[in-house]
């Protein structure tokens, strides 16, 4: 997609409104075009520009069969987060981050082969061995166990690359990605602080419509890394 259509998509979608010019962090008024009705207008032309070396960082990830892991726990992102996850094969967080995903990553690690244990054990039949109550508390702790590492049981090893909606919400997450050296490529609204972020893109990440155009134009630059691999 040329500069033009991809200026014209993004506007489109809603992705140039900011929020209240109040809440801006001083981080991003080089990316405001300006202020209208109180509330901030980013500049497209630069979000472009930024949005276009996020794309081809990925799509250089995928040629090397990196992962990514997929932040977006807020709820105009957590099913579009999920959903293009799962297109690409990828790991993902799509409710609240868990402490110590990447930190402690060995002792989450086992939290989830207990997870993988305990369901390939009930598949099995091998649970019927114990009482109905016990049976009913191994349910509670499997369903407490998929409740929270669901989208991340595939992922054997630490990420070679996060990709966040709203660093901001997730900074727990970004600040375990960044102390471990792992790349940040995140979707920016106006309050955020974009000084640490690996590959901001500045734009609208509170409305549906523009974290869908996002999410979907960072999942096919992956796809696009993985058919040129082949």
């Amino acid at each position: 997609m040329d500069k033009n259509k991809t200026i014209e998509s993004m506007f489109a979608s809603g992705a140039h409104f900011g929020l209240g010019k109040s809440r801006r962090h001083p981080t991003l008024s080089a990316f405001i075009f300006g202020t209208k009705n109180g509330t901030d207008i980013f500049d497209l032309e630069k979000t472009q520009v930024l949005f276009e070396k996020a794309k081809t960082f990925v799509t250089s990830l995928a040629k090397d069969s990196k992962t990514i892991l997929f932040v977006g726990g807020k709820k105009e992102a957590f099913k579009t987060i999920r959903n293009a996850a799962e297109l690409q094969a990828m790991p993902y967080v799509d409710g609240r981050w868990i402490g110590g995903t990447i930190s402690n990553f060995v002792q989450i690690r086992k939290r989830i082969d207990r997870y993988e244990k305990l369901i390939s054990d009930r598949e099995k039949g091998e649970l019927a061995k114990y009482t109905k109550r016990e049976r009913m508390l191994i349910d509670k702790e499997i369903a407490s166990l998929e409740k929270m590492f669901l989208g991340i049981v595939s992922m054997k090893k630490i990420p070679d690359a996060f990709f966040v909606i709203d660093p901001r919400k997730e900074k727990i997450a970004v600040k375990e990605a960044l102390d471990a050296g792992i790349p940040v490529i995140a979707l920016c609204g106006s309050d955020c602080d974009i000084s640490d972020i690996t590959y901001p893109i500045i734009g609208n990440d509170t409305s549906k419509m523009s974290i869908q155009y996002f999410v979907d134009e960072i999942s096919k630059a992956y796809q696009t890394g993985k058919i040129s691999k082949k």
